[in-house]
């Protein structure tokens, strides 16, 4: 582990190589497990103020699974996420022409309508962040194996997993975080 300031970081993220191969996995991360993506309480305002510019990018079973569920919901274990259609997919997410699973969130981003990226959990992913009762957060690689073809990727391109995720981190913790993060893993031993 790596303690950079009060944050806890796993030693994979040095050691894992990735990179993500959308064309290989068709965005599967955002169809499997249990729930929609972990959504931070201070990303729920944002997510009901949103709702009206991202509309016009969701299909429209996601409309409907947000008009039932809600723009988030709070699960058994009291976290909150984004809904799902059926129990499977975002509902903020989109299948593009190639087949590709994407998200409408980012996509409106991209297209200048909102400033919001995606919830953080998704730019940040493969890593998933836990807190404590303390105060300390812990990052981890969450290694899954739909993602086997963006760890192959990233292996081919020799690009390790602090510097594939640089942006969300720096969103997350900001660029002097990062940047102590770095001399962390870069030093010599």
């Amino acid at each position: 582990m790596i303690k950079v300031g009060d944050v806890l970081v796993s030693d994979d993220i040095k050691d894992v190589e990735f990179v993500c191969h959308l064309e290989k996995c068709k965005g599967a991360c955002c169809v499997e497990g249990d729930l929609g993506a972990p959504l931070e309480e201070e990303e729920l305002p944002v997510m009901n103020d949103i709702l009206d510019k991202v509309k016009p990018y969701l299909t429209p079973e996601g409309i409907k699974a947000i008009e039932v569920q809600g723009t988030y919901i709070l699960d058994e274990d009291g976290d909150y996420s984004t809904p799902t259609i059926a129990g499977k997919e975002c509902a903020y997410a989109h299948y593009d022409k190639e087949g590709v699973l994407k998200c409408g969130i980012e996509q409106a981003y991209l297209d200048g309508k909102i400033g919001f990226k995606k919830p953080i959990s998704c730019h940040l992913y493969p890593i998933r962040i836990t807190k404590n009762k303390k105060g300390f957060e812990a990052v981890n690689y969450h290694k899954w194996s739909i993602c086997s073809a963006a760890c192959s990727y990233g292996k081919s391109l020799q690009v390790p997993l602090y510097k594939f995720l640089k942006d969300p981190l720096i969103r997350k913790y900001g660029g002097a975080w990062y940047d102590q993060l770095v001399s962390a893993v870069e030093q010599p031993e």
